[in-house]
């Protein structure tokens, strides 16, 4: 009998492939353990450290608007109260909306390539927010422009997450996604510490501009420094994706094959779930600067020095998320972070200032901590809970059929649940949008009791599904 002159790449000797940074691996098997040992974490973990850092200032991009807009009308701007929270959310429209083109574009280009283009590309909106910040004249309608551009920031996500849940055994996926996921959302906090602090000086130099004078406190400050800070990073993130990373063959799939998704039950019901996870975590980031300036600054408080810690907390967690449900499972740490977040919301609703009680600065505060830190345990539980649905749901339906079936039955799981990873996180990101848009057209308290609402139909959904005993898809 002859042999085939071929042999798939799944089953080619190891010596005929090079995992070298920079190239495209064809032979993947993370599930074997003797191929995880030798090559394939040390691997992984090259991809996973190169992609933390780029998919962080994808959050530092996106988020730079939520600290911007904290010091506009003190160095002359005038906008309203609604129109500063209106430049807030835009970034969200745009972020959630990429994000879906970002979801499917990866694997079709390879993603090694794309990390690299999605972060060079972040150069253009950051040097153009940081010469239009330098006239207090520029009209509204141009930053609302550019803040709309930078969400383009956020759309990483979604192709950085579908890629790294590739390069990971089944064991590790929650703890990897919660590594690339938690420390990448750390941009959020980091640019809302690091920003107010290099306004206050030309920590640039003369070639970042001149200072804008700060009317309020009666000071100079730089705020093209928040944007311009921020270019180098970039362009060295964008030339260690290129040459450090790798693209996986296992991993491609064109929009035909991905497009499966729309299709699948679940994928409609986990991204209701990280709507309720992510999009909280995004939308208080956005938001909770503009609360503490409008709510509680005639009593001394400063929004720059408070607003960061809640997305850091959140941000770790995601982490702890991933790593508990690894240990636990998906579906019980995700119910945890709905009732957790409830209860921390009802405790901010009664904190607010209201019919002259000027309200509780710091029950407010540890509220929106609580807050962050159960929708960053939540993040990180329901990204491990989809890879394990899909996984098991395809190989359940190959079993017994032999193992080219199986092979085939694990390949369209990681594919899909790439796909379904990414597109949650798309619609996700539309909290960005929507939670500072509802703080700005109703009350706080209505917004919040709504969202504690939302948070009671996912908590039926995560256990009726995912939870209770004999359900559909344990996770």
């Amino acid at each position: 009998m002859s042999l085939p002159t071929s042999t798939p790449s799944a089953v080619r000797p190891h010596r005929t492939e090079t995992y070298e940074p920079g190239a495209v691996i064809g032979d993947w098997r993370p599930e074997d353990d003797g191929f995880w040992r030798s090559t394939g974490h040390t691997v992984a973990q090259r991809n996973l450290w190169i992609s933390i850092p780029a998919l962080m200032l994808g959050f530092v991009v996106w988020q730079v608007w939520s600290v911007t807009v904290v010091k506009l009308n003190d160095v002359g701007f005038a906008f309203s109260k609604s129109q500063l929270f209106w430049l807030t959310a835009i970034p969200g429209i745009t972020g959630g909306t990429f994000r879906i083109l970002y979801t499917f574009i990866g694997p079709i280009v390879g993603e090694r390539k794309f990390t690299a283009f999605s972060t060079l590309v972040l150069v253009g909106p950051m040097l153009w927010l940081g010469l239009a910040l330098q006239d207090n004249g520029t009209p509204y309608w141009e930053l609302a422009l550019i803040a709309a551009v930078c969400g383009v920031g956020g759309a990483n996500f979604a192709s950085s997450m579908a890629n790294i849940g590739f390069f990971f055994p089944k064991r590790e996926k929650g703890s990897a996604n919660g590594l690339n996921g938690g420390l990448g959302n750390l941009g959020v906090s980091v640019v809302q510490l690091v920003a107010p602090l290099v306004v206050t000086a030309a920590v640039l130099g003369p070639p970042a501009g001149g200072p804008q004078h700060d009317a309020k406190n009666d000071t100079d400050v730089w705020l093209q420094n928040g944007a311009f800070l921020w270019v180098p990073p970039l362009v060295v993130m964008t030339v260690l994706a290129w040459s450090l990373m790798n693209d996986l063959k296992v991993a491609a799939a064109p929009f035909s094959e991905q497009k499966v998704i729309f299709k699948r039950k679940h994928n409609w019901l986990m991204t209701w779930l990280y709507v309720g996870t992510f999009g909280s975590f995004i939308g208080f980031a956005a938001g909770l600067p503009l609360l503490i300036k409008d709510n509680f600054e005639a009593q001394g408080y400063q929004a720059t020095t408070y607003a960061w810690i809640g997305p850091f907390i959140g941000a770790l967690m995601r982490w702890a998320g991933g790593r508990l449900a690894d240990q636990m499972g998906g579906a019980r740490v995700t119910m945890l972070s709905f009732v957790g977040m409830a209860a921390a919301l009802i405790v901010v609703i009664f904190a607010l200032p209201s019919d002259g009680h000027q309200g509780g600065f710091w029950a407010f505060l540890t509220g929106f901590l609580v807050a962050f830190a159960f929708s960053g345990l939540g993040n990180g539980s329901t990204f491990r809970q989809i890879p394990v649905i899909f996984r098991d749901q395809h190989m359940r339906q190959a079993e017994g059929q032999g193992p080219e079936a199986q092979a085939a039955a694990l390949k369209q799981s990681e594919m899909e649940a790439g796909a379904v990873t990414g597109f949650s996180s798309a619609i996700a990101a539309y909290g960005f949008f929507f939670i500072p848009a509802m703080f700005a057209a109703t009350a706080v308290t209505t917004a919040l009791w709504m969202f504690i609402g939302f948070y009671a139909t996912c908590l039926a959904v995560c256990w009726w599904f995912y939870a209770r005993t004999g359900a559909e898809a344990p996770s």
